[in-house]
């Protein structure tokens, strides 16, 4: 069980990817993260979606309403005031302000030249999203396995198996992917392949 709950403030970047964004967020509803973001981070996201294609713009609308609706404290509001304190990059000295007044202790970004330690509050730190999961899977690796087994139960359209799920994640977040399997790999030995 983990013994407190961990802040941590995720950017716009690591919100895009709608695997990563679900693992970090199941991760979330599973109580190991206190996760946190702003209306500016995940307008960002949105606006991205869009533009990517990757979802319209009414389906990007409703995609903020659910995240909002399962994590009503997790926006930060209020920050702006601490925007000109900030000493990284000025493009994302909004997320750093957000991550400060939530207290968390990690940016989980993938854009990390915008968030070099010697730049950030000494309270925080900034990860990209792969480093982060390997590390929470280092913290709970039973607890993240069932995560991810839920994150592709879940899957419908289409059913995904657990290794598929993997497979996509990868491309992604690939020094996570290799932890989890070899975690797997070892569990099989000591089950006998039924773990």
């Amino acid at each position: 069980m983990f013994p407190a709950i961990f802040r941590v403030f995720l950017d716009a970047n690591v919100l895009f990817p709608m695997a990563v964004r679900d693992t970090l967020l199941r991760a979330a509803e599973a109580g190991l993260v206190q996760p946190y973001w702003s209306e500016r981070v995940l307008e960002e996201m949105r606006r991205n979606l869009v533009k990517q294609g990757q979802c319209s713009e009414e389906q990007s609308a409703r995609l903020v309403a659910i995240i909002h609706r399962a994590f009503p404290e997790s926006l930060v509001t209020g920050y702006e005031q601490f925007e000109a304190s900030m000493r990284n990059d000025p493009d994302d000295r909004h997320v750093a302000a957000a991550a400060l007044l939530a207290h968390a202790q990690v940016i989980v970004t993938n854009n990390l030249k915008h968030f070099r330690k010697v730049d950030l509050p000494s309270s925080m730190e900034a990860q990209s999203a792969d480093d982060f999961l390997r590390h929470l899977f280092d913290l709970a690796p039973r607890k993240m396995l069932d995560v991810l087994r839920r994150q592709a139960e879940d899957k419908r359209r289409p059913p995904m198996t657990l290794d598929q799920l993997l497979d996509g994640l990868s491309r992604s977040v690939p020094g996570f992917i290799q932890d989890v399997r070899g975690y797997r790999a070892l569990l099989d030995s000591e089950t006998g392949g039924r773990a």
